[in-house]
């Protein structure tokens, strides 16, 4: 196996694991991950998952339009090649994340109440689109909002961060799944969210 994939197998598998231990896919079998090398993008194979990937389980693609791999790899694939395409981003995380998720079922974009989340994102918005699933409108859609974001919600599907690395999206998909939780507790205790939210203090 050639070096760089050697290596982009590595960082998967160890980001894969990862997304797994701290929540963010609960399902065996759901989320996915990708990284851009000039003009070709890495992403996790259909079916498999992320929290033992194998060499096997990492599919090569080109930017532009379909290859060998297509059926491989994970039904995301063309999100993941639009966000490449339309955006700086060099690594994409996907993950069905529950409180991200819980979130934007009642939200239309979602803003911090506290601190650290609000250090790294002042806003997280979100796209509703029926049917997301490898959905050819999220393809269409989500690139225009992770121009702007760093990070989104696919409304009852899940959040999509992006970074210069597998480590700096994961990194930011966590800050995510705790910005959620955050407000999701402190909604079941009582707190007025709207009041909470940090563009308020």
């Amino acid at each position: 196996m050639p070096v760089e994939i050697e290596e982009v197998f590595a960082e998967m598998h160890r980001i894969g694991r990862l997304m797994h231990e701290s929540g963010l896919v609960l399902s065996a079998h759901s989320g996915n991950i990708s990284v851009r090398r000039g003009e070709k993008i890495y992403i996790k194979r259909r079916g498999s998952m992320l929290s033992s990937l194998k060499k096997e389980d990492v599919v090569e693609m080109s930017l532009d339009g379909a290859s060998a791999g297509t059926f491989l790899a994970s039904t995301e694939i063309k999100v993941h090649q639009e966000i490449y395409k339309n955006t700086s981003a060099l690594a994409v995380v996907h993950a069905h994340s529950p409180y991200a998720i819980v979130e934007s079922l009642t939200n239309e974009e979602i803003t911090p109440i506290d601190e650290e989340g609000a250090y790294y994102l002042k806003k997280i918005p979100i796209l509703t689109v029926k049917n997301a699933i490898g959905s050819e409108e999220v393809a269409r859609q989500l690139p225009g909002l992770l121009k702007k974001y760093p990070a989104a919600i696919v409304k009852g599907h899940g959040l999509f961060a992006t970074g210069i690395n597998l480590e700096s999206a994961y990194g930011l998909a966590t800050v995510v799944e705790s910005v959620c939780k955050l407000r999701y507790l402190a909604r079941n205790a009582g707190v007025n969210i709207e009041q909470a939210e940090l563009k308020e203090w």
